[in-house]
């Protein structure tokens, strides 16, 4: 596994990098957070919230942008506000400063194993909803639709059963994380762009109180 460590505290940043290396976890620094999004693809990003160009939420939203490759954010804010709002934005999980690298490990196996993905079918296709899983592009009557990571997942999870009702606690662990706290209107403002993006609202039923469902309109 190659992780990048994005932090700027040398007292932090060494010792993480040398201890993760005994796991047999090649850790690449970077000390910005212009650096973190210039540097190559990693298996696995550790993001401080503290960096000294960017703030490490911006940082986590503008990688969220253009790839799902799982984040733990590293801080030593006691604020709540910024721990959710970077679990809302994409991050994966958090850990509060300082942590012992064999919770970090654990967490970073734990989140690998969720996240994990069975081998990929070729295309899925709905109706006018074509989902390509190895190139993991969308298309409705042939135009592509361009989904956020989050918006992805959650349009693959309900095209798993296309008609079933998956209920809403499902959709946030699987989708964002177990246990997932954040504000209780997130997963209705990714349906309701889902749903724009796809071009008709029709595509995804509400269920109200329990879930939602994928449906192909005039079906």
């Amino acid at each position: 596994m190659r992780v990048l460590l994005v932090e700027d505290d040398e007292s932090i940043a060494e010792p993480l990098a040398a201890g993760l290396g005994r796991f047999g976890i090649e850790a690449a620094r970077v000390a910005t957070g212009a650096a973190a999004l210039a540097a190559p693809p990693a298996d696995f990003v550790l993001l401080d919230l503290g960096l000294p160009d960017i703030d490490g939420i911006d940082v986590c939203r503008q990688l969220r942008r253009v790839s799902d490759v799982p984040i733990i954010m590293l801080t030593a804010r006691g604020d709540e506000t910024d721990r959710v709002l970077g679990l809302e934005i994409g991050a994966d999980d958090y850990m509060a400063k300082p942590f012992s690298t064999r919770e970090l490990v654990a967490r970073m196996r734990a989140i690998g194993r969720r996240t994990a993905r069975p081998a990929r079918r070729k295309a899925k296709d709905l109706g006018p909803l074509e989902i390509d899983e190895r190139t993991r592009e969308v298309r409705v009557a042939g135009r592509p639709v361009a989904l956020t990571p989050k918006e992805y997942h959650l349009l693959v999870l309900l095209a798993a059963d296309p008609g079933a009702v998956v209920d809403r606690r499902r959709i946030l662990e699987t989708v964002w994380e177990p246990n997932f706290f954040g504000r209780g209107k997130t997963l209705d403002f990714h349906v309701a762009t889902l749903r724009r993006k796809l071009g008709d609202p029709g595509w995804i039923e509400n269920r109200r109180g329990i879930g939602f469902r994928l449906v192909v309109p005039g079906a």
